[in-house]
């Protein structure tokens, strides 16, 4: 029997937190509003973390479609996502209100998007009501629900050549054979997630190999080997943890799918993932900066665009290596009865997904909204862990990355060349970004 657990999900950011120095924007433009719809319906259908970035990049691109066709200062997509449509939307709604209708095209993107999108009509509809209860006239609710609907229309049949479509009808995946390569860990042993991850097309980055990281330190049972000293690392810090190092551990888990079990029965938690966790940081800065709305869809489009490369550059490194879990070596080479403080996700270990996108996150936001920005993140609240305060985004990313190490799931080689790869795959899109002609935002 099977249990699943849905954590209750509110991600609220401390309002005594905001900048005063500009007018408030109204109510209905909290872009916190659409994210964490997005948000509750990946919580609920379990999304593996590289597809939750795809589900966040398109449905930010759909609102980045539509301001920047509305706002001259704004390059349009095309100017650095690949082979995107030059699209003019302004034609057919010259005076719609563009800033609610990038919102609702959020909404109906992800709608069209997700496994359980349907759920979002709700949301969509208490969106609108939101909209007549601030006194919008529903003539220019109209207007912008027809001009989401056509950005949402061309971002998800853009979405549609991206491979996702054919990855089912690939054979099931089958462990590789040998010493030193991953296989299913417990407690669940659940399949690889998405080992064909590598075959989606990029939206920046010029393929999933560009930046390959160098290979990891070789498979090694000698207890003298480097290896071996790796796996011994990740099996100290587990017996004697300092309280900060648990704390870190928990705060970063950002497992969407984690299970536990009692006798004959199984329990599953759902989380936040880690690209979800991600866009919630750039939610709660931008509101504490009090950024103008077309800025903050520019900034949110950057973060989940860097998500979905940063995640395919990295799955293809997992499933090129395959290396094996520290769960698994040190359960047959060093100690049998050792368990990881947080649970093994159910993929390949080099190079560690959080630490890549983390990264790749904290340099597109520390580009454009500065490098020494200090914020509470209060994003693990609903999952029982406390909020944890940072200086910058690069913190944070390093405080991600090592955390992989505490708990237990990554050798500190896979964590280091993480960070690397992370921060390639930002560079790149920061300069791509650069020649479009988007500068930092202060």
């Amino acid at each position: 029997m099977k249990i699943l657990k849905i954590a209750a999900f509110a991600l609220l950011v401390n309002a005594a937190t905001f900048a005063k120095n500009k007018p408030a924007a109204p109510g209905y433009l909290d872009l916190a509003i659409p994210v964490n719809a997005i948000n509750m319906v990946m919580i609920h259908d379990v999304v593996a973390p590289p597809v939750a970035a795809r589900y966040y990049a398109y449905a930010m691109m759909s609102a980045y479609q539509i301001i920047s066709d509305h706002n001259r200062a704004i390059p349009a997509l095309n100017s650095f996502v690949k082979k995107y449509p030059a699209v003019k939307l302004t034609d057919e709604s010259k005076d719609a209100d563009y800033q609610i209708a990038a919102v609702y095209s959020i909404f109906e993107t992800a709608k069209n998007l997700l496994p359980s999108g349907y759920t979002l009509e709700d949301n969509e509809k208490d969106y609108l009501q939101l909209l007549r209860k601030n006194g919008v006239k529903e003539d220019r609710i109209e207007k912008a629900v027809k001009l989401a609907e056509k950005a949402s229309a061309t971002v998800v049949n853009f979405s549609k050549a991206d491979n996702y479509g054919k990855l089912s009808a690939r054979l099931r995946y089958t462990p590789k054979q040998g010493e030193g390569y991953w296989y299913p860990t417990p407690p669940a042993y659940m399949d690889a997630v998405e080992p064909n991850w590598n075959t989606i097309t990029p939206l920046v980055i010029d393929s999933c190999s560009q930046f390959k990281p160098i290979p990891p330190i070789p498979f090694s049972k000698d207890s003298t080997s480097k290896f071996y000293k790796l796996a011994k690392e990740v099996r100290d810090v587990s017996i004697h943890p300092s309280q900060e190092q648990l704390n870190i551990a928990s705060f970063w888990d950002c497992n969407p799918f984690a299970v536990t079990t009692s006798g004959h029965m199984s329990i599953g938690y759902k989380k936040i993932s880690p690209g979800g966790h991600w866009m919630n940081i750039s939610v709660l800065v931008l509101k504490k900066m009090n950024m103008g709305f077309d800025q903050s869809i520019l900034t949110l489009s950057v973060v989940g665009i860097g998500l979905m490369d940063s995640f395919i550059s990295c799955w293809d490194e997992k499933y090129r290596s395959n290396r094996i879990r520290p769960e698994t070596y040190i359960n047959k080479y060093m100690d049998i009865n050792w368990k990881p403080l947080l649970q093994t996700p159910p993929f390949p270990e080099y190079t560690s997904g959080h630490a890549v996108v983390s990264h790749a996150s904290a340099y597109l936001l520390s580009y454009l909204l500065g490098e020494k920005i200090s914020y509470t993140d209060n994003t693990e609240v609903p999952f029982g862990v406390g909020p944890r305060s940072f200086s910058s985004f690069k913190q944070a990313a390093s405080e991600a990355s090592i955390s992989r190490l505490y708990g237990g799931i990554h050798y500190r080689d896979s964590v280091d060349e993480g960070n690397k790869q992370g921060i390639a795959v930002a560079n790149n899109i920061i300069d791509k970004l650069r020649k479009a002609g988007i500068k930092p935002l202060r």
